[in-house]
């Protein structure tokens, strides 16, 4: 059965990104994230693909939301969320990478939450995750990270499960 997973860094206030670039740079949360999408599929809004440095994240069938436009090279294109979710019938988990507003629209589907919780809040950001109601959600992973030499600040690697499903 098809799972779909949002995965995201997001600050105390749920904040995500400050000019259509992540607010933190974390090598371990990067980490976590190519561990976890690789041999899956990812689908995102265009301004997130233009985020990335490279373009298309390789390993991973990439697929970006526009209704506009269909050139994003080495990504699929489909107008809606609806769309490309029946076109990945086959997916075991499918995982929504952003934005904000990808996000919001994939939240009262969403069955999983990889979660980087920054002990932070910044003092810009333009784009931010979704509230969510905590107790309709299990915390099924919660490690916690301390600063070190590469980390300015402390991180937790949250997985919540949606109750009920």
């Amino acid at each position: 059965m098809q799972k779909i997973a949002l995965i995201a860094a997001i600050a105390k206030n749920n904040a995500i990104g400050l000019g259509n670039k992540l607010i933190y740079w974390l090598p371990n949360d990067l980490k976590r994230f190519k561990e976890l999408t690789t041999g899956h599929t990812i689908i995102m809004g265009s301004n997130t693909f233009r985020s990335l440095p490279k373009g298309a994240l390789p390993n991973r069938r990439n697929i970006v939301l526009s209704r506009k436009e269909n050139s994003f090279p080495g990504a699929e294109t489909f107008k809606s969320l609806e769309e490309a979710l029946a076109n990945c019938m086959n997916e075991e988990v499918i995982y929504i990478i952003g934005g904000e507003m990808l996000y919001k629209t994939a939240m009262p589907i969403a069955d999983i939450l990889c979660l980087t919780e920054v002990n932070d809040t910044p003092a810009e950001a333009d784009a931010f995750f979704p509230e969510f109601t905590k107790s309709e959600w299990e915390v099924i992973q919660n490690e916690a990270h301390p600063i070190d030499e590469k980390h300015n600040f402390e991180y937790r690697f949250v997985t919540y499960l949606k109750r009920n499903r």
